[in-house]
């Protein structure tokens, strides 16, 4: 079955930058729509940017344009997210998401495959 493992989380003040890693098992990150979600405790998962190869397209979360930005390595290994300019309300577990196809639906029922997150956390 398709794992996917989230890294580089971590701690950090208030205008820190960090990026996150995902790589996945049972298949590769080229075949499939990739994003990246957060949640906090009592909110529901929430969209946050995502990547089509096959699209060539992004998309990213209003709150984070600007100052994230989502890309793989050259092989189309591993998917990141780059932080910048974190803010406190940034804090959250981050999770990176797969799916089959190309789509422009940003739900977290569209995505097939997931990780088991990454805490981040940036202090004021």
């Amino acid at each position: 079955q398709v794992r996917l493992v989230e890294t580089g989380g971590g701690f950090v003040q208030a205008g820190a930058s960090l990026r996150l890693a995902c790589t996945p098992s049972g298949r590769t990150i080229s075949d499939d729509d990739v994003g990246w979600f957060r949640q906090t405790p009592g909110k529901e998962r929430e969209f946050v940017a995502h990547l089509s190869w096959s699209a060539g397209l992004t998309d990213y979360a209003d709150f984070v344009k600007g100052r994230f930005t989502i890309s793989t390595d050259n092989a189309k290994s591993t998917l990141y997210l780059q932080m910048n300019s974190l803010k406190p309300e940034d804090t959250a577990v981050y999770f990176c998401a797969g799916r089959r196809a190309y789509s422009t639906d940003i739900s977290v029922d569209s995505y097939d495959f997931w990780g088991h997150g990454t805490q981040v956390t940036v202090s004021s």
